[in-house]
């Protein structure tokens, strides 16, 4: 029978173990040494313009050497200088043993021709299989056999804290090593709306990308993609494309040459806190839906403008930007579980989704006018001309906002030349209808207006002031 003391010493020392199980090891070599092999650098020509020899020996003495006349400028009035060739590059890492790469579409975009150099500095002309912009990955093939290879690891479970390599050839210097912790994961990039960045603090400078995020078990579990900085190099902001949103882009490329994602045909924004009050919600959380496209997925499964999403397929969204990578990962065509929260009632649906297409875009514009005597809400508001009608491309009516007397209207965002769509759910079609609600607002309580600005809608929400 053991003692009591010796039972809580053993159960401290199992505890250690476990907690250093988490921990960094005492250095990166034996991960690093493994790793290496298959990392690659890449390096990247747009081939440029040169005057024909035909145009340049017109012009120069015929005894003048070639090798001098790429040094001088084409003799004569209005004679073409050309465009010299463009070099660039970054990183990569070979994800199968016959010479199949990953990297960066920005690193190999536009490229004339690309070469890969192995650790062991052999060189090979690489052949491109596919590129995605909006996830910023491309696939490259070698002809080579017997290569050297990374595993993906599973980006989903890593945590902030945890410990992550980079490997890379940052300004040329190929093959370098850096370490840090995952700082954040889910970061979003406007240009890159479909990928939840993994951001760390390893160092990444130019060239790294397309080089691949190591976990502590030595499996790929990012791409490295870009860097947030004010002077060009690493200040401790990276930002990697996790393995798995990778993979699927990946896949895609390989057997259809392109990738599809899911549509689900809405406009979004944020949820503050003065929205959630207006909203029925009991914190600011999810997607707002300002805009339902005619026709698209969302309208089918009955998504309408003021719904919040709080899931899609079991998966939270915290914020409005979860929900484009969550949506966009998901196959067209496939059926997803939808939860909203509908003006404080949350109710399931089921959304077939369509394809996303690149075109989508409009162009609608407004017009003001001059400011008329202020309301309950703190805004002057007047009936839409038909020539503003027509003006505005896509409205059905609402009315004109002509000036903003409300602080708290304006704090939260709403300007003179905004058209009133709605009004906590209620369509403003006339001035009655504006009256009538208004007249209905609570004393304190959160508002929210659907208004239209530059041919997109959005929800702004603010509590009036009590006297106006």
């Amino acid at each position: 029978m053991l003692k009591p003391e010796f039972r809580i010493y053993v159960a401290a020392v199992l505890v250690a173990l476990a907690l250093d199980s988490r921990a960094a090891p005492a250095d990166f070599a034996d991960i690093v040494e493994a790793s290496i092999p298959a990392v690659v650098n890449i390096e990247t020509t747009r081939f440029g313009e040169r005057p024909g020899p035909d145009v340049q020996r017109g012009q120069m003495p015929e005894d003048v050497p070639e090798l001098f006349r790429r040094f001088f400028e084409p003799f004569g009035e209005g004679m073409p200088r050309g465009r010299p060739d463009r070099r660039g590059g970054g990183s990569g890492f070979i994800v199968r043993e016959d010479g199949l790469i990953i990297t960066n579409h920005h690193v190999i975009e536009d490229a004339d021709e690309i070469i890969v150099r192995l650790a062991d500095r052999r060189e090979f002309v690489a052949e491109m299989l596919g590129s995605d912009a909006e996830t910023d990955v491309a696939v490259l093939k070698i002809d080579a056999e017997d290569l050297p290879t990374l595993a993906y690891g599973d980006s989903s479970a890593l945590r902030p804290g945890e410990w992550v390599i980079a490997i890379g050839s940052p300004f040329q210097f190929e093959q370098s090593v850096t370490a840090g912790i995952v700082s954040a994961k889910g970061r979003t990039q406007g240009q890159q709306q479909y990928v939840p960045f993994i951001q760390s603090d390893a160092a990444i400078n130019r060239g790294n990308s397309g080089g691949p995020l190591i976990d502590t078990d030595g499996n790929v579990v990012g791409i490295n993609s870009w860097i947030l900085s004010s002077s060009g190099g690493n200040i401790g902001l990276s930002f990697s494309i996790p393995i798995e949103t990778a993979s699927s882009t990946i896949d895609q490329l390989l057997e259809f040459g392109r990738v599809s994602r899911g549509y689900l045909g809405v406009g979004i924004q944020g949820v503050d806190r003065e929205r959630a009050d207006a909203l029925g919600l009991d914190r600011p959380v999810g997607a707002l839906i300002n805009r339902v496209e005619p026709g698209s997925a969302a309208e089918r499964a009955g998504i309408e403008v003021g719904d919040v999403i709080l899931e899609v397929n079991g998966r939270d969204i915290e914020v409005f930007s979860d929900l484009p990578p969550i949506v966009g990962s998901i196959r067209p065509g496939e059926e997803v579980e939808v939860t909203i929260s509908r003006w404080g009632e949350t109710q399931s649906l089921t959304v077939s989704l369509d394809e996303r297409d690149e075109a989508r875009e409009t162009d609608d514009r407004g017009e003001s006018r001059d400011a008329e005597p202020s309301n309950a809400l703190g805004l002057s508001v007047e009936a839409l001309s038909d020539e503003q009608l027509r003006g505005a491309q896509g409205l059905d009516g609402g009315l004109l906002i002509s000036g903003v007397d409300s602080d708290n209207a304006y704090r939260a965002g709403v300007r003179r030349g905004d058209i009133i769509r709605m009004i906590n759910n209620q369509q403003v079609k006339t001035l009655e209808d504006f009256q009538t609600i208004v007249d209905e607002i609570e004393p304190g309580r959160s508002v929210a207006l659907l208004i239209w600005r530059d041919g997109g809608t959005q929800f702004v929400a603010y509590t009036p002031e009590s006297e106006q």
